[in-house]
Order: C-alpha cells, then structure tokens, then sequence
C-alpha cells in the first residue's frame, strides 16, 4: 500500500479499500481519504485494474480515477469515474452493506447488485441480478435481500430522476 509518507510514518488521510464478497476479498486497494463525517466515506482511488476491463457500455481503464462515496448506514456505495484527464464516464454504484472504517481499512461486502449511469444520463441500467439470485442471499439472509433489493431500487430512482445522484454526492 502507498499508505506511507517520506518519513516512513502511515498518513492520516490514506486508507485500504477492501471490497469482500461471498466471505472472501475479492480486491484491495489504495485511496486517498477526503472526508469522513461519521455517516458517509469518501476516498479517491486511481483504477485498480493493470488492463482494461470492457463492460460493453463503458471501459475502466489505467488512469481512470474514482470518487467512492461509502456510508455506514445505507446498503450502497456511488463511484464517481473519470478518465485521467477528468472527463467524466459515469457513475458505478455497487450494493453492498452498510461500509466500516477500522483505522486505515474501509471494508466493504460486495451483494452482487451493480446499477451504472452514463455522464449524460441516457444510458441507466441494472447490472448482476443474476448473480444475485443465484449467490443464495435470499435464503441465507432474507433481510439483507430485501435491502439489497431496495437499495438498487432506491439508486435507479436517484438515477433516472434529474440531478439524483449529483444531488446525493454533494
């Protein structure tokens, strides 16, 4: 992790992403912390990806920058990307639960729901919901279902409803 400074000590403002999924972490990475009010994360992170990984309707590419918004009380997170320049692609927003910072690693458990919308707006879609039926989340845990469920309703409202989501983040 790039957590340290010139002096060898951990910088306050560096944290480790942790995105786990079915009991296992799927990724780490380093971001920037730029601001915690006790409910809602926010970091910075540079793609964490060494290639390029084409979804069809946007590519995630070396360079490209996020903006993750994590909360502690909702069951989503919302990613701001932009390419390096600063042009905007999107937004990516994952259902997960509820986001935990212990010292200098923010935990996230990925629930396989996705939803992305474009810069312009036009392109709004639900993302996984097979993998989500399919994960078994709905036996195991009905209530994390269901919020999971109502999480990526809330955000495709957000989403397809003026400025949602511009008006979430800010």
């Amino acid at each position: 992790m790039s957590a340290n400074s010139a002096d060898g000590s951990i910088r306050a403002d560096a944290v480790e992403v942790v995105l786990v999924k079915a009991g296992r972490t799927k990724i780490r990475y380093p971001a920037e912390l730029l601001s915690d009010d006790g409910a809602r994360i926010v970091v910075r992170a540079s793609w964490a990806g060494e290639d390029v990984r084409d979804f069809g309707f946007v590519r995630f590419e070396p360079g490209d920058v996020f903006t993750e918004y994590y909360w502690r009380d909702r069951w989503y997170a919302v990613k701001e990307v932009r390419t390096a320049s600063g042009d905007l692609k999107g937004w990516y927003c994952d259902i997960t639960r509820p986001a935990t910072l212990s010292g200098a690693e923010l935990v996230v458990e990925d629930l396989d729901l996705d939803l992305w919308r474009s810069a312009d707006g036009t392109d709004v879609r639900r993302l996984d919901e097979d993998e989500f039926a399919e994960s078994g989340l709905s036996d195991r845990d009905p209530e994390a279902a269901a919020q999971a469920v109502r999480a990526l309703d809330t955000l495709e409202t957000l989403a397809t409803t003026g400025n949602g989501l511009e008006r979430l983040l800010a």
